[in-house]
């Protein structure tokens, strides 16, 4: 796959405060294609269950947990109020959500779940640096979360694409109106949690959104 890069005027962050670029943690496109990450294997349904889920729109990260055959385990959508090229900031939104409806996996030897992160924005598929933040935050909330970096994509008008996989679609967009969960909603049927007090109530009412 080839990146594109949008022109400098849009990917550059500009700090409130001393109106300069932030350089912060953030991944290349040569480094998120080099670093191994899984691909789905059926990206397009991974896309519209979401989509289905959450409703995101521009501004929305959709961070999801999939388990064997890419069944659904948990996922959570916030709206993040202001951009940044530092994926210190994201990862630490992205983990603080992954604790609220799932439990680590960090007595695992090896990750047998994987989060992917869908992110709804303005512009187009161009890789930009904000995007580049979000991934260094999606692979550092999985380690620290025991649990595997999966895809990145991104939610745009012109439809939805995985940044490193080179595949994409035009439906949904930003601009799509969320489809009702009909016949598949078993193929994302969430799992259920073997843990104490909530957290299983929690997941439901989280994955169902």
């Amino acid at each position: 796959m080839t990146f594109g890069f949008a022109p400098a005027s849009t990917t550059s962050l500009i700090t409130a405060a001393g109106g300069s670029a932030r350089h912060g943690r953030r991944l290349e496109p040569s480094e998120w294609t080099a670093a191994g990450i899984p691909l789905l294997r059926n990206p397009r349904e991974v896309v519209s269950g979401l989509h289905s889920r959450h409703g995101p729109v521009p501004s929305t990260a959709v961070i999801a947990v999939l388990g064997p055959e890419e069944r659904l385990v948990a996922s959570a959508s916030f709206v993040q109020r202001s951009a940044s090229a530092d994926g210190w900031d994201y990862r630490n939104a992205l983990l603080s959500r992954l604790r609220r409806v799932l439990p680590h996996d960090l007595r695992r030897r090896t990750p047998v779940r994987t989060a992917v992160l869908l992110y709804c924005r303005d512009g187009d598929e161009q890789w930009t640096e904000e995007d580049g933040a979000w991934m260094w935050g999606l692979r550092d909330a999985c380690t620290l979360h025991g649990l595997r970096c999966g895809a990145y994509i991104t939610l745009t008008r012109g439809g939805w694409q995985v940044l490193g996989e080179g595949r994409g679609g035009r439906q949904p967009s930003s601009e799509s109106r969320p489809q009702r969960l009909g016949d598949t909603a078993a193929e994302y049927a969430p799992f259920a949690l073997r843990t104490g007090g909530g957290a299983a109530e929690v997941l439901r009412r989280t994955a169902a959104r």
